[in-house]
């Protein structure tokens, strides 16, 4: 099962720094030495308000086909449809993503819920 092609009400993106060794001498003086050509550490949060019940099930379907945290997987076009720059900018290091926490659904009203997803964005070889 894909990640869950709708459009997020809202998203939240931490673009993770490059991999710095730092050394500090016993003078003060610092040394930074850059350990890769990839920004690690990318962050993904999204909120989806006020969708049915049955769209909320579908994340949850896809949190338990993930085994949680454990596999990685690409998101939808969807994900980032809305965002002005180029959806690439967003992406351009993460080639997968996780889960970074359980799925946080708000039952809104019946059949109406609000959905919270966190994703960490992982590097393939």
């Amino acid at each position: 099962m894909a990640f869950p092609d709708l459009v997020p009400s809202s998203r939240q993106y931490g673009s993770g720094d490059f991999p710095v060794g730092k050394y500090r001498a016993v003078n003060g003086m610092e040394v930074r030495v850059l350990r890769g050509s990839k920004r690690t550490g990318m962050t993904l949060k999204l909120s989806y308000n006020a969708i049915t019940d049955a769209e909320a099930e579908l994340f949850l379907q896809h949190y338990q086909e993930q085994k949680g945290s454990f596999d990685a997987f690409d998101i939808t076009a969807s994900t980032l449809s809305g965002y002005g720059g180029t959806s690439n900018s967003l992406t351009a290091d993460a080639n997968e993503w996780r889960y970074d926490s359980p799925i946080d659904i708000q039952n809104v009203c019946p059949g109406v819920s609000n959905v919270s997803v966190s994703l960490a964005g992982v590097l393939k070889n």
